[in-house]
């Protein structure tokens, strides 16, 4: 498993923000959870790396969008 520090960007009532965040979670992975809908700054985090919709799970200079658990095992090692 990775070591990099997992940052899952995620909103309210997004359905594949709680399917990230669930596959992760039984996959033991940790991350820490930007919620944009409840800081304007991780809103600007997200622009700022060319992105405008979430989910989006960085892990160090990777960044996927969407629920994806192809790149998520590939990234991640899970």
């Amino acid at each position: 498993m990775s070591d990099n520090n997992i940052i899952v960007y995620s909103r309210n009532f997004c359905p594949h923000c709680v399917q990230v965040k669930k596959y992760l979670q039984e996959n033991n992975v940790q991350f820490e959870e930007r919620n944009v809908d409840t800081n304007e700054a991780y809103m600007e985090e997200l622009f700022n790396m060319g992105m405008r919709a979430v989910p989006v799970t960085v892990v160090g200079e990777e960044k996927i969008l969407g629920f994806n658990t192809t790149q998520l095992k590939q990234v991640i090692g899970i």
